[in-house]
């Protein structure tokens, strides 16, 4: 049980800490942004499960009620396969830190949820007291959309059930049609693919454990790669030059162009978008996508070796 339980440390020690700053250098995910973002999540995944299961083994070797629920199904030579008997001290502190983290992680994801209901709500309401009517014309099909009345050029989606699609009218005056439906097509991505629940987690994780470069790369990374996936879905729709001239115009008041840090992002976006990096061939994505998805079993398999190996 002791190899098992230096062994999972040793991979979400690995995972959590040179792996993500390796991945941060890497160029490839400014091109497969999905790809990336599958990549970070089996990261994140690797460590939670690592997490977990050192939790259960620590804590069946520790209580003896846990390991007689949790082995009770298991014959006798898998029980002792794990030599749950001889438990050392730093075991033990090991489960109450484990213990503690499963705790805290889960006030933090609970406490993110609830924030992000009630500013829900609160924002629902107030767009609901200052939206117009629909101006005449307007093309049909895009799903649940609300006008906001406003001098400034802006849309943005609203997570709910439905997604709430919200423009201004400074936006509907400045956009042409072809940009303006690149624009919704863009927040739809967002909508499609529950880019929310990865903003939640990431942030959960990011305000959490501050000091864990996993958590911290993944929070900044997160938000960086939802954009150039909705990014990607707009262009292959509406093209490339529409996407960004679309972004151009929302964001001309903003400075999107200038060299300011908070404007950083938008500027590389534009860049991108008027110079498409080359894709990665299919062959090339499948196999990273297929790696990154076992990732998360070495976990299982390291805490599951011990059993398998003694049966007969």
């Amino acid at each position: 049980m002791t190899y098992c339980l230096l062994l999972l440390s040793v991979v979400a020690v690995t995972a959590a800490v040179p792996v993500p700053r390796v991945l941060t250098r890497a160029k490839w995910p400014e091109r497969e942004p999905v790809v990336a973002l599958w990549v970070w999540q089996c990261l994140v995944a690797t460590v939670l499960l690592c997490c977990l299961t050192a939790l259960a083994l620590g804590a069946a070797a520790v209580f003896g009620t846990v390991r007689a629920q949790l082995f009770a199904p298991a014959p006798p030579a898998v029980t002792a396969a794990y030599d749950l008997s001889a438990v050392s001290p730093w075991t033990t502190v090991l489960t109450v830190l484990l213990a503690s983290g499963a705790a805290w992680t889960t006030a933090m994801l609970g406490r993110e949820l609830v924030e992000a209901r009630r500013r829900r709500f609160r924002a629902r309401e107030h767009l609901r007291d200052r939206a117009p009517d629909l101006p005449a014309g307007l093309p049909e099909g895009r799903g649940p959309l609300l006008v906001l009345e406003e001098e400034y050029p802006d849309a943005w989606w609203m997570p709910g059930s439905p997604p709430q699609l919200i423009v201004t009218t400074g936006a509907l005056q400045r956009l042409t049609d072809h940009q303006l439906d690149a624009v919704l097509t863009h927040e739809r991505g967002h909508a499609r693919a529950r880019h929310d629940w990865l903003l939640h987690l990431s942030t959960a994780l990011a305000t959490g454990f501050p000091r864990v470069p996993l958590f911290a790369h993944f929070c900044e990374q997160t938000h960086r790669l939802v954009e150039l996936s909705a990014d990607d879905t707009a262009s292959r729709r509406c093209g490339h030059l529409t996407t960004a001239l679309a972004l151009i115009e929302l964001n001309q008041h903003r400075g999107v162009l200038s060299c300011a840090s908070s404007h950083r992002l938008l500027g590389e976006r534009v860049d991108r978008l008027l110079e498409p990096p080359p894709r990665l061939d299919r062959r090339h994505r499948a196999l990273t996508t297929a790696a990154a998805a076992l990732v998360p079993f070495v976990p299982l398999l390291i805490t599951f070796a011990p059993g398998l190996t003694a049966l007969p």
